[in-house]
């Protein structure tokens, strides 16, 4: 008997203006019978409660980029990058909601890339989405990707001022980094705001939201880049974490 996951259009729609088609719904069932098939080789995720799964990974990666949801707010062809993306969030479902864009998947778990550009990406055939194993680093100096993007998600990684030297870099000018957050305070953003003056970005909102199934509290933090990021940052593997800005 497969585990079926909540439709929860209505959810959907109060929560974030937006429902899935029939064709996506589809896509997100899938997502979820891969990734607990997974789940037996490789440790993707310890949620796998569908109500669960359904609010923790999927809304809650949907949450983060409501705006794009909505058409006329995203720019035509946005390429994203979606920075440790682990087992694939928020990155997968951004990719099956956002059809216009192109999102590159970026960890440094060589096993995690291999599951999603072997079973995700083929089985769901999501086209629209490339793998990239390596450090946020490295990444980060590398010309291929320094300034190649207009959207960077992270979440889960580090405090919030190693998810700004991760994202800025990596962005475009008039760029967007979504840092996905739990709990978030005042001294946060005081913190946050030293870090992403240097980086060449402003905080330009902190969106507190109620999840809506658990009810528990949720933040994601948009820095916009507003000046060229010194090519100093990101600084060396292991560095950021370990001194953080």
């Amino acid at each position: 008997m497969t585990n079926l996951l909540p439709e929860m259009a209505e959810i959907w729609q109060q929560t974030l203006n937006w429902q899935p088609t029939v064709q996506q719904q589809e896509q997100f069932q899938r997502l979820y019978e891969l990734i607990l098939e997974g789940n037996r080789q490789l440790n993707l995720t310890r949620i796998t409660d569908p109500q669960e799964f359904w609010e923790k990974h999927l809304w809650d990666s949907l949450r983060g980029i409501a705006p794009l949801l909505s058409e006329n707010l995203s720019p035509t062809f946005p390429n994203i990058i979606d920075i440790g993306t682990g087992a694939g969030f928020p990155g997968v479902p951004v990719a099956m909601t956002v059809p216009n864009c192109t999102i590159t998947l970026l960890d440094s778990t060589q096993k995690k890339i291999t599951f999603i550009d072997d079973i995700l990406l083929s089985k769901l055939a999501l086209t629209n989405a490339k793998t990239l194993v390596g450090r946020a680093e490295e990444i980060g100096q590398h010309p291929q990707h320094r300034l190649a993007y207009d959207i960077a998600l992270i979440r889960a990684v580090g405090a919030a001022s190693v998810c700004a030297e991760y994202t800025l870099p990596l962005l475009k000018q008039g760029g967007l980094a979504i840092i996905y957050r739990g709990n978030w305070t005042d001294d946060e953003t005081t913190a946050l705001q030293n870090a992403v003056k240097l980086l060449g970005g402003v905080i330009e909102s902190i969106e507190q939201f109620t999840t809506p199934l658990s009810h528990s509290i949720r933040h994601c933090v948009y820095l916009r880049k507003v000046a060229i990021t010194p090519i100093d940052f990101p600084r060396a593997i292991g560095v950021p974490t370990q001194k953080p800005l």
